[in-house]
C-alpha cells in the first residue's frame, strides 16, 4: 500500500529534493527527483519542481508508492559491452532495441539483456529500469552508461545534471546547413497538437544542442551534435525546429526518404568521471554498417 508522509518546514532552507532526502534518510536525491517528476510530491497542495526553495510554513506531502512487481526478466540477448567494472557498464546499443520494458515492449529490451549478462544493477530507477541512468531512443544506436550500484547511479546522474558528463552524436539530416557550427537554444515540451511528439513550445524545459558540420552532400548534411541538456527526443525536435529534419526519422522527419529502420542518429562518444576512482573515462563507438552504407549511397547522388 502507498504511504503518504507529511513534513512541515520550520527553519530549513534550500532545494525541495534535498529537504525530502534529508528527511527520508534512506532515499537518494535521484529517487526523490523521480517522485517529484511523477507528481508524487506537493508543496502546499501544489506540484513544484525539484529545485523549488522550501520556505518556513510550507507543508510538503510525499507519496511513497509500493514497490512494483518484477516485470523485467533476464533474457539471453546478445549485447555489445564496451566496458565493465564493479560500478559501471558501457553499452553500444543497436538500432531497434528498446532500453527498458514498457507497454508494448515487455521483453527483448536492453534491461532484459542486462539482467542476464550483468545481474548486479542499481535499484534507484525501480525494477523496470534497473541500472538505467539515461536512455536513448529505440531507433538510435550507440553508447549509454549503466550503473551497477546505487552509489554509482547517483554519481553518474549528478554528472548528467551538472553537465560534466558529455555525449556526442552523429546525425544525417535533410538539406544543406549553411553555418559550420551553431547552437540551438529552444525550450521543449509536449506537442499540444500531438501528445506522442515533443516540440519547441513556450514554457517548455530549457534545452540546448550544439552542432558542427562534418560533411555536406547534395541533399543532406552530416552533423556532430553535443547535448548540454537531455530532453526526450531533444536532437530530433531541435533539428525539426531549424528546418533540417533527421533522415529516416519516422516521427519528426519525412518518411521513407532513405532505406532504413529509423532515424540516422548514433551516440558516438560518451565521457564521464568514474564514480569511485575519479578518473575521466571516454568511449567511442564507430558508425554502424547500415549508417556507413547509407552515407556511401548519399555521396554518389
Amino acid at each position: 500500500m502507498d504511504q503518504t508522509k507529511i513534513f512541515h518546514v520550520s527553519n530549513e532552507k534550500g532545494r525541495l529534493d534535498k529537504f525530502i532526502s534529508d528527511k527520508l534518510n534512506e532515499n537518494s536525491r535521484n529517487q526523490v527527483q523521480l517522485w517529484i517528476k511523477e507528481g508524487l510530491v506537493t508543496v502546499n497542495e501544489a506540484e513544484v519542481k525539484a529545485n523549488y526553495k522550501v520556505q518556513t510554513g510550507d507543508v510538503v506531502h510525499v507519496t511513497i508508492k509500493e514497490p512494483e512487481e518484477i516485470d523485467a526478466q533476464p533474457e539471453d540477448i546478445a549485447i555489445d559491452i564496451i566496458y565493465e567494472d564493479a560500478d559501471v557498464v558501457v553499452i553500444n546499443k543497436p538500432q531497434g532495441m528498446v532500453v527498458h520494458p514498457s507497454i508494448g515492449h515487455s521483453s527483448g529490451t536492453l534491461v532484459n539483456a542486462l539482467l542476464y549478462h550483468v545481474k548486479d544493477l542499481s535499484g534507484i530507477n525501480g525494477k523496470i529500469r534497473p541500472g538505467i541512468v539515461h536512455r536513448i531512443d529505440k531507433d538510435t544506436s550507440g553508447l549509454l552508461m549503466v550503473a551497477k550500484n546505487d552509489l554509482a547511479h547517483e554519481k553518474l546522474a549528478e554528472q548528467l545534471q551538472e553537465k560534466t558528463a558529455t555525449r556526442e552524436y552523429i546525425a544525417l539530416v535533410h538539406g544543406n546547413i549553411e553555418n559550420n557550427k551553431g547552437t540551438i537554444d529552444a525550450p521543449i515540451g509536449r506537442d499540444p497538437k500531438n501528445r506522442k511528439k515533443f516540440a519547441v513550445v513556450q514554457g517548455g524545459k530549457e534545452s540546448v544542442t550544439h552542432f558542427e558540420v562534418i560533411e555536406r552532400f547534395t541533399e543532406y548534411t552530416l552533423l556532430r551534435l553535443n547535448l548540454e541538456t537531455g530532453r526526450t527526443h531533444q536532437i530530433r525536435v531541435h533539428l525539426e525546429y531549424i528546418g533540417h529534419r533527421m533522415a529516416g526519422d519516422p516521427l519528426y522527419g519525412p518518411r521513407k526518404t532513405l532505406e532504413g529502420e529509423g532515424q540516422f542518429l548514433h551516440a558516438a562518444s560518451l565521457s564521464f568521471v568514474h564514480p569511485r576512482t575519479g578518473e575521466r573515462l571516454t568511449f567511442n563507438a564507430p558508425l554502424p554498417d547500415y549508417f556507413n552504407e547509407t552515407l556511401e549511397w548519399v555521396k554518389q547522388r
